[in-house]
């Protein structure tokens, strides 16, 4: 694969991940007035503010997605790294050795985070509300990665 090649998937990849951030501060900005949830403030909220709360839900789990199947990736592609049939760990590691993440470990905390807070616990509100905020405050995290990356690839980052 050519470089160039190598370099339009990181530069799609990295386009991807920047919507999915912009659709997030857009959720966020809206729920703003909200925050922090409790469970009755979660029971309480109205059609405008549950539909940012679902897009804000759907575009976190997108962004993971799109970083770990398509940014990681591209950024070892782009680095000549022969990591394209390893398993994540082994990617997450090896950006991790290379400067690119700071802790492979807090990539793996996010995705847990991700997977609890895409169940809902109907019977559960309280519950519901303490991993959506888990899921709120990890936001920064995210960020941090995405601003790591794009530092070390002289990439831009535009929030």
């Amino acid at each position: 694969m050519t470089q160039d090649i190598a370099l339009l998937r990181l530069q799609e990849a990295w386009r991807e991940c920047q919507r999915h951030m912009h659709f997030i501060d857009y959720a966020l900005s809206s729920l703003t007035p909200c925050l922090p949830l409790s469970g009755s403030q979660l029971a309480a909220l109205d059609d405008a503010q549950i539909q940012s709360l679902d897009q804000f839900v759907l575009r976190f789990g997108k962004l993971q997605d799109a970083m770990g199947t398509r940014l990681f990736p591209s950024v070892l592609l782009y680095l000549q790294e022969p990591y394209e049939d390893r398993p994540m760990l082994d990617k997450l590691h090896r950006l991790e050795k290379l400067g690119y993440l700071e802790e492979s470990e807090q990539w793996q905390s996010l995705r847990m985070l991700r997977n609890r807070f895409a169940h809902e616990y109907p019977d559960d509100p309280d519950k519901n509300a303490a991993i959506l905020m888990l899921a709120i405050e990890s936001v920064p995290r995210l960020v941090a990665m995405l601003e790591r990356i794009g530092q070390k690839l002289s990439l831009t980052f535009e929030r």
